[in-house]
């Protein structure tokens, strides 16, 4: 899918939550030698995902300067919506002080929901059927007690306001590909609260096989190779997994260093690949170009080529991830248990 060359970010927010748990109280508590990450964010207990996508939301009005009145659509990608059947668009509307006639909607493909949400906007915005859009990709992941995903499931989410490309944008979106199969290496049924998996299955043939072809058709639409991006960004699962297939791709670690967040964070599902775009435009210079490409299980990858424009140096979100990263609470695994709602 070709994306217009007049789409273009107005401004963006990032936000994740301040209470940590570090991954080697997790593995005391199960008895493992190591965990596969460092730490990774929790959310308080008065937060879920509508208040996570609100704040990241509210720092991305605030950093474009737009008034949210103008804003036509809202797009949420997530897999752990506050309610089963009822959009949270509808609420963020309300709370953010859009306009009652907004199209609102949720999405869901796993971790790719944000970005679903994303190439959805940009197509309303390209067609010109909405003037301003706001997308975001924002979880609060679940992952059984004692399950490996325990280790790395984290919280957080970034939002995007999408517009016409104009001396305004901080950026636009060249072009984007999309690759889908029915892979089912992760599901969680109605009623269940965590999810299932097919434990290394998630890695080959899904992860790796969606991404590489994903990538590889950008490439061969647009004509682009590894080393013509300054910066990417894959959707991190875990630390080993994005490292993997930017080698396998041909990209270095310099590359993909920037965006990489789940060594400190977790991995926050469908907001995880957006917090590695927005961390890699809070440092971005103009001209630079950003490959992003985000993975989600059931499988398929989005892609995007994103080309930085000269406005970034004025409107880079307020609150920059690093901030954000700093601004840490430790927590022990049985106040993590009860935030979670564990027991």
């Amino acid at each position: 899918m070709k994306t217009s060359k007049e789409s273009g970010i107005l401004g963006y927010g990032a936000y994740i939550p301040k209470y940590i748990v570090e991954g080697e109280e997790i593995a005391r508590v199960w008895g493992n030698s190591k965990s596969p990450i460092k730490s990774k964010r929790v959310p308080g207990l008065d937060e879920d995902t509508l208040t996570m996508a609100y704040e990241a939301s509210n720092i991305a009005i605030s950093s474009s300067g737009v008034n949210p009145e103008n804003i036509q659509s809202i797009l949420l990608g997530s897999e752990s919506k506050t309610y089963a059947v009822k959009p949270t668009g509808t609420i963020l509307s309300e709370i953010l002080g859009i306009a009652p006639t907004t199209m609102a909607a949720d999405y869901e493909f796993a971790c790719k929901a944000g970005t679903e949400a994303l190439q959805v906007t940009l197509g309303l915005v390209s067609s010109g059927m909405v003037e301003m859009g706001l997308a975001i990709g924002c979880d609060c992941a679940q992952g059984r007690p004692g399950d490996e995903l325990e280790y790395t499931v984290g919280a957080g989410g970034a939002a995007f306001i999408l517009s016409r490309k104009s001396k305004d944008t901080i950026a636009y979106f060249e072009s984007s590909y999309s690759y889908v199969t029915d892979t089912p290496d992760f599901w969680r049924r109605q009623g269940e609260k965590f999810p299932s998996h097919l434990s290394r299955f998630t890695g080959y043939p899904s992860y790796f096989y969606h991404t590489s072809n994903s990538v590889k058709g950008l490439f061969k639409e647009t004509g682009y190779k590894s080393s013509d991006f300054d910066h990417v960004v894959f959707h991190q699962p875990n630390e080993v997994f994005p490292r993997r297939i930017a080698k396998i791709l041909g990209f270095t670690n310099e590359q993909i260093e920037t965006g990489l967040l789940t060594p400190l964070i977790g991995n926050a599902y469908a907001g995880s690949s957006l917090l590695g775009l927005a961390a890699v435009l809070d440092v971005a210079k103009p001209g630079e170009k950003i490959l992003l490409c985000s993975y989600g299980s059931g499988a398929g990858s989005d892609s995007f080529i994103i080309i930085v424009q000269d406005k970034i140096t004025e409107k880079r979100s307020k609150i920059p991830i690093l901030s954000l990263i700093k601004k840490s609470i430790k927590i022990d695994y049985a106040l993590y248990a009860r935030h979670r709602e564990l027991m």
